[in-house]
């Protein structure tokens, strides 16, 4: 038991990704150029250079943006001399929809009210076109 006034620590499953890695790797995924440099190494392991390629900003400012995402742990560099190569590791991208997937219930949630209500919708759609005759129906159009 804990001594009294002293908070308990929150338990965190095995490999749960701790809220400053978590705070990293959604930092990192904020920015669009970010996510285009993730987007473009899920091929295979480019240059810096190769990855400032299609941006219209300075290589120093790609090599910025590169270090937000070393820092959260979503690439690797590997220096030989001046040349820097880097690799995705999509590791902490997974932790986070992990993280995120414990929400999917409230999402699902939605989605079958959503279902209910367009059923719904659909079924009195098609009660009241047989709730008309088709001369009725037309007198309404002419009106």
């Amino acid at each position: 038991m804990a001594p009294k006034g002293s908070a308990l620590p929150l338990l965190r499953p095995a490999g749960d990704p701790s809220d400053e890695e978590l705070s990293r790797v959604f930092f990192a995924l904020s920015d669009p150029v970010r996510r285009t440099i993730l987007a473009r190494l899920g091929d295979e392991p480019l240059l810096v250079s190769e990855l400032a390629a299609p941006f219209a900003i300075s290589l120093q400012a790609v090599s910025r943006h590169i270090q937000v995402l070393v820092r959260a742990g979503l690439v690797r560099q590997e220096r030989s001399g001046r040349i820097s190569r880097c690799s995705l590791d999509a590791g902490p991208i997974y932790a986070a929809a992990v993280w995120l997937n414990r929400y999917s219930k409230y999402w699902q949630q939605q989605f079958d009210a959503l279902a209910v209500a367009l059923e719904d919708i659909e079924q009195h759609r098609a009660a009241g076109s047989k709730a008309r005759p088709a001369r009725a129906r037309r007198r309404v159009r002419q009106r």
